[in-house]
């Protein structure tokens, strides 16, 4: 190699070396491996089937600091990949729990991921759409559907095909069930499972498994230590559309969560023997101009009263298009007795965020905030 080309070579590794993520120190794992939860067999077309079953990977650290583990939950359109790494190689918040001294269950939902999907039982999927990864999760600046998208300034890359690290993120992603009650029912069903055998847990949830964490809560207080609520599937009974300006919001044409936080019954005092029981009213007027107007229950309101025995965290980003409507959970949870602790990271001074904090260049701070929380 000529001196020239020595001295190139120099270069570039020092720049790549410095490109690396820095480090942490040996993390040290005491007991890892995996456990199915839930499932029930069936007769299937071609004999006996399985289904309803999460796959759940676990890590226990050497340095276990805290009783409970933390069990991680992925959002639609994901697998449990999006807490074990991110797509520029930095440690997910697996590792960083794993570090603070928690044991760490990170779930694959029934029919998603190393969990079959059973087409008999489950019916058809979604599909992974390559504009609305673009829009809703890497690149919200470049669409401004929603009035805080532009404060987007997070994502590791350029957040398009062909950039080597939104392609990383879009090939882990996955076609959903299209059924979402039937979602909250299988995974309901199958994370009451898992904390039965791993005995009482912290849940966090992510965005549509947001809709899980209520009412395996709600069944079971006794298995659920706390819940961090990321930006969790709402606002409570329409969904909103994000149309763009001038009309940034639009309730959907169909009601996707009729009990109020999800789609499945949960136990309301005094009792609701069926959704339409709950009587609810929209807001005349927004709280703000850059906010939905709020779906909530007409007074004297319903309580939740499972929900109220465990401390609740609700995670809100800036720009995420949660930010306009993610009050509306919170304001819901409120009148129904229930009393979250609720953080919107910009106040906290975590500010340029999407919907997919998990994976974003500040990651571990955001980690750091609920750590801090949990102790």
């Amino acid at each position: 190699m000529r001196a020239g080309s020595t001295a190139l070579f120099i270069v570039l590794t020092a720049a790549l070396t410095c490109a690396q993520p820095k480090p942490a120190g040996n993390l040290v794992i005491a007991q890892q491996g995996y456990v199915f939860a839930g499932g029930t067999y069936s007769d299937g077309k071609n004999g006996r089937i399985m289904s309803g079953q999460l796959y759940a990977e676990f890590q226990i650290p050497a340095r276990r600091a805290h009783p409970w583990p933390i069990v991680m939950i992925h959002g639609g359109g994901q697998t449990g990949t999006n807490f074990t790494g991110t797509p520029d190689g930095r440690e997910g918040w697996a590792q960083f729990f794993l570090r603070d001294g928690y044991a760490v269950y990170v779930v694959d939902q029934a029919g998603r991921g190393r969990a079959a999907y059973q087409a008999e039982r489950y019916g058809p999927l979604g599909t992974v759409s390559l504009e609305t990864t673009q829009q809703r999760f890497v690149a919200p600046e470049r669409y401004n559907l929603w009035p805080q998208a532009h404060l987007h300034t997070q994502w590791p890359g350029e957040g398009k095909p062909g950039d080597p690290i939104f392609d990383q993120f879009y090939a882990s992603q996955v076609p959903s069930l299209d059924d979402f009650t039937l979602q909250q029912i299988l995974n309901r069903d199958a994370i009451l499972d898992l904390l039965a055998k791993i005995g009482p847990s912290i849940l966090l949830t992510h965005s549509q498994s947001g809709a899980f964490g209520w009412p395996v809560a709600d069944a079971r207080p006794e298995f659920v230590k706390a819940i961090v609520a990321v930006e969790p599937n709402g606002p409570p009974f329409y969904n909103v559309d994000n149309i763009g300006a001038p009309e940034w919001f639009r309730d959907a044409s169909t009601m996707q969560r009729p009990w109020g936080i999800t789609a499945d019954p949960l136990q309301y005092s005094p009792r609701a023997e069926k959704a339409s029981d709950l009587a609810i009213v929209r807001q005349a007027k927004a709280d703000a101009p850059d906010l939905s107007r709020c779906w909530l229950q007409r007074e004297p309101a319903r309580q939740l009263p499972n929900l109220q025995k465990m401390p609740i965290l609700i995670l809100t980003a800036e720009a995420s298009y949660h930010a306009p409507y993610d009050h509306c959970t919170v304001k819901y949870l409120e009148q129904s007795g229930v009393h979250p602790k609720w953080i919107k990271l910009a106040n906290e001074g975590i500010q340029g965020n999407g919907h997919m904090m998990m994976l974003e260049k500040n990651n571990e701070a955001i980690a750091s905030l609920i750590s801090r929380w949990l102790k």
